[in-house]
């Protein structure tokens, strides 16, 4: 399979590199990015993806795509600048992702491109398989008009998955990389009251559902990205201690998190129950089903 990959110097980008063969890269700086991925034999292609359309050589004798370009959720403030770039990179960057396909003679197959359990909001305890509608708040906004956007490429007979993508859990970056520190000092614990659902992947699983997605021609439409045993934040909190081997039992009240963080931190509260009823259903088998060896296995090779 000849795959052509945005979003690729991320965490979960790297993570599907080291399962592709020679891939094509579209970056921001594709010097940069040559270099930074030097070890994975990438041939790179520079692309904004909102100044345009990216190149059309870049798509030669690419058979799948794997979109995963956007603006980082997590870091910085949600400044309205900010929020703009969150909502464009992700709506105006994969129109003009499709734009391209648009103008090839020989299209790949498949479009797998990202999305997010921000699509659900803060929903208690309710079971959120993918027909659950969206939520009436920001990232649900952003979810709905990013998908509708990949969506777009089945007019051109391209098939088209949207991997929803909960909290991906490895090593080298996302939440646990920020986690980790403080839960090693014994200083962690569950976020309010630990009772939200907390829609969580071992990136391993998350890499290996992007190349299920893009190898199984029935899989189609959304796919929540979540492993199949959903814990709350308090049950999460207490496995990474026992990893660490350090208590986790002081709480972070709202508040706190609201002051350093601003708005972002309603996130980290809300409640996604999420079950990943689609990935199943197409044979995917979770190799960390259960969040205590899923936080073993990553621990353990620190």
């Amino acid at each position: 399979m000849r795959a052509l990959l945005t979003g690729a110097t991320g965490f979960i980008g790297q993570h599907l590199l080291k399962r592709l063969d020679r891939p094509v890269v579209l970056s921001r700086n594709a010097d940069k990015a040559r270099q930074a991925l030097a070890k994975f034999n990438v041939q790179t292609y520079s692309w904004n993806p909102l100044a345009g359309p990216p190149p059309l050589e870049a798509f030669e004798g690419v058979d799948a795509v794997f979109h995963l370009a956007g603006e980082s959720v997590a870091s910085g403030r949600w400044t309205a600048e900010k929020k703009r770039l969150i909502r464009e990179s992700r709506e105006l960057g994969t129109r003009h992702f499709v734009q391209t396909l648009q103008q090839l003679k020989n299209r790949p197959r498949v479009l797998v491109s990202a999305s997010a359990t921000g699509w659900y909001g803060d929903r208690g305890d309710e079971v959120l398989e993918e027909s659950a509608p969206p939520a009436d708040d920001f990232l649900g906004e952003v979810c709905v008009a990013w998908e509708r956007e990949a969506q777009k490429a089945t007019e051109l007979g391209v098939r088209v998955a949207c991997i929803r993508t909960g909290i991906a859990l490895g090593l080298d970056g996302g939440a646990l990389k920020q986690l980790l520190p403080p839960f090693r000092f014994g200083l962690g614990g569950p976020l309010g009251s630990g009772k939200q659902w907390m829609p969580w992947i071992h990136v391993g699983d998350l890499a290996a559902l992007f190349l299920h997605a893009a190898e199984r021609s029935a899989v189609t439409g959304p796919i929540n990205a979540a492993a199949p045993n959903a814990v709350t934040n308090k049950q999460f909190t207490k496995a990474l201690g026992a990893a660490v081997h350090r208590p986790a039992i002081l709480p972070v009240p709202y508040y706190a998190l609201r002051l350093a963080l601003g708005e972002f931190a309603q996130v980290l509260f809300d409640s996604q129950r999420v079950i990943p009823r689609a990935a199943q259903a197409s044979g995917f088998q979770f190799s960390y089903p259960e969040i205590g060896p899923a936080l073993d296995a990553i621990v353990s090779v620190a």
